[in-house]
């Protein structure tokens, strides 16, 4: 007799693409509840920064995974599939159908694809010996020892990419096991669920572009700059510090540089963001893709995605 899957529509893409809106028309169409896959949206506060969907804008369906985690918390990957997956259960047991929403990739392929991880400490001596030998010696030269021990995962990495070059190698040092056997080990183990993937994209970039740059306006209007001057004024640490909104207004709240610099640096980071995003979800080819640049009318697009998605609820039920 075959395993039972859970059911697990996903809907994925670039910042503001529209994913939140199109979660919540997704929910409503097919009773169903929201999961949040954003790894900046799971701490509290920053909600203007990270875009966190408002009460008016979640139209009374259940969002799960948002604004729960301290913002001075380090949060890991693994601790978000293991949550996620829990709630993802949970919604399912009820008879309602989870809809995975968000853009962190990583947390998406690690979830769906129920990648296991080995648990290790941070070594935080090692980590800083790495990064002083770097800035002394040269990146290259820490790639060069990756190689000695991890030629696969070296090979895939360009001296630039210094801090994913000292992840690898403290994955080596604390566990004995090399980031690629570790990624092999992962993957032995079969996704529980039956997965319906959405994705949106644009086919004239300057189109997303150009939602991004008034998004970051309006976050403006709505107070983003208030937001996080309080936000650094509360000493945080942690993983929320590097948020797209925050960390690029530090040069004018510290009286570097003017606003208006500042603004354009967060549009420009938005985009290139926007554009890793893309990279990664077009690897997937799981992921049926929808151009919201080829809809007149909004509720064309979800007419698109909600009939696709009753047709494969259909095939997989």
């Amino acid at each position: 007799m075959e395993e039972y899957k859970i059911p697990l529509v996903a809907i994925v893409g670039p910042t503001a693409s529209g994913k939140t809106k199109l979660g919540v028309e997704t929910a409503k169409a097919f009773d169903g509840e929201v999961v949040s896959c954003d790894s900046m949206q799971i701490y509290s506060g920053l909600s203007i920064s990270t875009a966190k969907p408002t009460e008016a804008e979640m139209q009374g369906i259940p969002h799960h995974l948002i604004g729960f985690a301290p913002c001075d918390s380090v949060f890991s990957v693994s601790e978000y599939c293991s949550i996620a997956s829990g709630v993802i259960l949970y919604i399912s047991s009820r008879g309602k159908l989870p809809v995975l929403v968000g853009g962190t990739g990583l947390y998406y392929s690690s979830l769906v694809d129920n990648i296991s991880f080995i648990e290790e400490k941070t070594d935080f001596d090692y980590r800083e010996s790495l990064k002083k030998r770097a800035e002394e010696e040269g990146a290259e030269i820490i790639l060069e020892e990756l190689r000695s021990v991890d030629p696969e995962a070296a090979s895939k990495l360009h001296p630039n990419n210094l801090g994913r070059i000292i992840r690898a190698l403290e994955i080596y040092h604390s566990t004995g096991k090399t980031k690629t056997e570790q990624e092999r080990l992962s993957r032995l183990n079969p996704s529980p669920y039956n997965l319906i993937a959405v994705g949106l994209d644009c086919r004239d970039r300057d189109y997303l572009y150009d939602r991004i740059n008034r998004r970051v306006d309006m976050m403006i209007e709505e107070g983003l700059v208030e937001e996080a001057r309080a936000f650094f004024e509360a000493n945080p640490s942690g993983t929320a510090v590097q948020a797209i909104g925050c960390k690029e207004l530090l040069p004018y709240f510290k009286g570097d540089d003017s606003l208006e610099n500042c603004v354009e640096n967060i549009k420009m980071q938005t985009r290139r963001y926007a554009k890793r995003q893309l990279t990664w979800f077009r690897r997937d080819d799981r992921i049926k893709f929808f151009y919201i640049d080829e809809y007149n009318q909004y509720e064309d697009l979800i007419n698109s995605v909600t009939g696709y998605i009753k047709e494969t609820l259909n095939e997989i039920r």
